[in-house]
């Protein structure tokens, strides 16, 4: 019997039956489920592509959407609700300064090396810097750079995607919207150090994308 023949036996599911089970298996997990999983928990035959734009439409204006978070999907509370959680969100631990600007340069520049957000920011990135946007799991290590020394470069990742509520890096705030909101004001000149940068105090109150 061939290949053919025997996929030919079992007819994949209704669709909204594979609208179901693709459901079921995104509130199940806890972190967004790429495509290629669905695909591999779902019967022989079936399309969890079009299964999830159906089940995207059915959950539009409900208090859960169907959400993509860079290559994966997952369900969110709808953002005009995201206030009544508030209470189970909220972090007791804030940003400093120093770590909000490195974010934010990481997030537009990447792929970006150690040496080019100094050299943006015109004041050295403290390891603790590093290590705390490495331990929230908002950045990570991405390619070395085919330079001298080699050096690594850091990128977002979707935790932080989805994190913020973006699809990708592409749908972050303009310019605009960052010296409005206070991210861009009162930098250093490349080159000239800002007095006790990283030993800022936690600030709070600097824009909605970077604080919880």
């Amino acid at each position: 019997m061939s290949d053919l023949d025997e996929q030919s036996l079992f007819d994949a599911p209704p669709m909204g039956e594979q609208e179901r089970m693709v459901e079921a298996i995104l509130f199940a997990m806890s972190e967004p489920v790429t495509l290629a999983e669905l695909a591999a928990r779902l019967p022989h035959g079936s399309d969890p592509a079009e299964a999830l734009v159906h089940l995207r439409k059915r959950y539009e204006g409900r208090g859960v959407n169907l959400v993509k978070v860079g290559d994966a999907y997952a369900f969110r509370t709808a953002p005009d609700l995201g206030h009544l959680m508030r209470r189970e969100t909220v972090e007791t631990r804030k940003l400093s300064r120093a770590a909000i600007e490195t974010l934010a340069i990481i997030a537009y520049h990447q792929p970006v090396t150690r040496a080019e957000i100094e050299e943006i920011r015109g004041v050295a990135v403290s390891r603790g810097t590093v290590d705390q946007l490495l331990e929230l799991d908002w950045i990570r290590l991405g390619r070395r750079r085919m330079t001298p020394g080699r050096p690594v470069t850091f990128v977002v990742t979707e935790t932080f995607l989805d994190h913020f509520g973006l699809e990708s890096a592409r749908d972050l705030p303009g310019l605009k919207e960052l010296r409005a909101a206070g991210l861009l004001d009162n930098r250093p000149a490349p080159g000239q150090a800002l007095a006790g940068d990283d030993d800022d105090e936690a600030t709070a109150g600097q824009t909605e994308l970077f604080e919880d």
